[in-house]
């Protein structure tokens, strides 16, 4: 079973029964996206059965958090895993704790060692300057041994001096083997299919190079404004919020090497030398290959813009809107462009990776297509996730010989044989229980990405480079 590393350890003087210690308990992430993924991991059976759970907060109840979960479950809820929830809710209990305050951790202690309980998991769903405390806390009431796990929710940090400030303090308490920090893209099914797509089939591979590949396009777009996300978005921007994790992940899974197996650690030293290897972005190449923009209101006046949403009287010059023309400096990719785009208020929410491969040699059939129509591999992850190779077909003309673009398409969803789809962060949460760190980011990883970053946000200062406004619904600046 799922876990059993924690129930069986032969090595351990004391045989007492996991626990997960959710801090954070009735936030709008653990509510969202967190109790679900813990009550499908319940129903599927990847939860110890002899694992308990704790919803940590500073105030509430486990009758109030039985309320907030019953409505929060609802859409979890079927025929076929209703009756599990009485189950789930009996294993879950609320404990009231000040993060910061270290006498409450005493307490905790002490209803896990009634319980006759350890530490397993604990997921920090917590703003990251309480990283540092609460692993000091849980060390010091004795809630740390070599079993603990600890879940780090992102963002750590805003820079990399900040990243570098919080992982030293983990690091006084936990080994890096033992730090878990998740960024819930690398839970989605279409982003682990890169590594199937690349390294499973043979037709790929030979071709993924500078030889064959024209350039590579990964847009993030989402339809919505920050709304009630002002404060923390305008301290972050799109830079910090989506590019440093999200967009740099997906390109290290593009752009990175085979790895020597398909343990955690080889598939994360190939991913960090992408990371390593991104061509600087300065001050005298910003203007050629970064454009920061904000959404202002709709043409229309239904949506508002950015500053319109504040909720401070101030007016920012945060990016909502970010594009940036990268290139990986290695033997693989040399010369090819990885457009990185990125925005709030924009006219739809999708995700979707484009490959573009290069003109044959020589066209051999009279009018050669339209330039922009290329051989292209489209990777779509939002709304649906599918597969589509774009290749060049001729057209049923008994007159001329024209070729006209048609599409393989591989619809992921059918692909699954009826199979439960999984959420990203239930895939994670499972994989953290199982000790498999492969979709974790290490710390080398989140520093290498930082260091990129800090240097774009040096470059755009330095530059005094404009802030481009663009109205809500629309597609964004333009880049290329």
């Amino acid at each position: 079973m799922l876990g059993d590393e924690f129930i069986l350890a032969p090595a351990q003087a004391t045989m007492t029964a996991p626990a997960f210690l959710l801090f954070g308990a009735h936030g709008d992430l653990a509510l969202r996206m967190l109790w679900p993924s813990l009550f499908r991991l319940h129903c599927d059976g990847s939860l110890p059965e002899e694992m308990a759970l704790y919803g940590v907060s500073r105030s509430g109840a486990t009758a109030e958090l039985h309320a907030h979960l019953h409505k929060a479950l609802a859409d979890e809820l079927n025929e076929g895993n209703r009756h599990r929830l009485d189950a789930f809710l009996a294993k879950t209990e609320f404990v009231n704790l000040d993060a910061g305050h270290a006498a409450d951790y005493v307490g905790l202690a002490d209803i896990l060692q009634r319980a006759d309980r350890h530490v397993a998991i604990s997921y920090l769903s917590m703003p990251p300057d309480l990283f540092t405390p609460i692993v000091a806390n849980l060390q010091s009431a004795g809630l740390i041994d070599p079993r603990t796990r600890v879940i780090l929710e992102k963002p750590i940090g805003k820079n990399l001096a900040s990243s570098r400030a919080i992982s030293d303090g983990v690091a006084g308490a936990l080994a890096e083997s033992q730090t878990y920090r998740i960024d819930h893209y690398l839970g989605k099914e279409a982003v682990q299919n890169l590594l199937a797509l690349r390294f499973g089939n043979a037709i790929f591979e030979p071709l993924w190079n500078s030889h064959h590949i024209e350039s590579v396009h990964i847009t993030i777009a989402e339809s919505l404004g920050i709304g009630g996300r002002w404060s923390y978005y305008d301290k972050s921007g799109a830079l910090r919020d989506m590019v440093q994790n999200h967009m740099l992940q997906l390109i290290s899974l593009i752009a990175m090497e085979p790895p020597v197996n398909g343990s955690s650690e080889a598939i994360r030293n190939e991913k960090i030398k992408v990371l390593q290897a991104l061509h600087p972005i300065t001050e005298a190449n910003f203007a050629d290959r970064v454009i920061f923009g904000q959404y202002s209101a709709s043409a229309d006046s239904r949506l508002p813009g950015y500053n319109e949403e504040a909720d401070a009287a101030e007016v920012s010059d945060t990016e909502t809107f970010v594009a940036i023309k990268a290139y990986v400096d290695n033997w693989r990719w040399k010369g090819v462009p990885f457009y990185l785009k990125t925005g709030k208020r924009l006219a739809s929410k999708h995700t979707e990776v484009i490959i573009t491969f290069k003109e044959v040699p020589q066209f051999l059939f009279g009018q050669k297509p339209d330039a922009d129509l290329c051989n292209r591999l489209v990777i779509q992850m939002q709304p649906d996730e599918s597969i589509t190779l774009e290749i060049f077909n001729k057209t049923p003309d008994v007159h001329e010989f024209v070729l006209k673009p048609v599409a393989l398409n591989l619809e992921i969803n059918e692909a699954g044989n009826g199979k439960v789809r999984h959420i990203a962060y239930e895939r994670l949460i499972r994989d953290a229980i199982k000790g498999d760190r492969t979709l974790f980011v290490r710390r080398d990883e989140l520093e290498q990405a930082w260091a990129w970053i800090d240097r774009i946000h040096a470059a755009r200062k330095a530059a005094q480079a404009p802030l481009l406004h663009y109205p809500a619904g629309c597609h964004g600046p333009d880049f290329e």
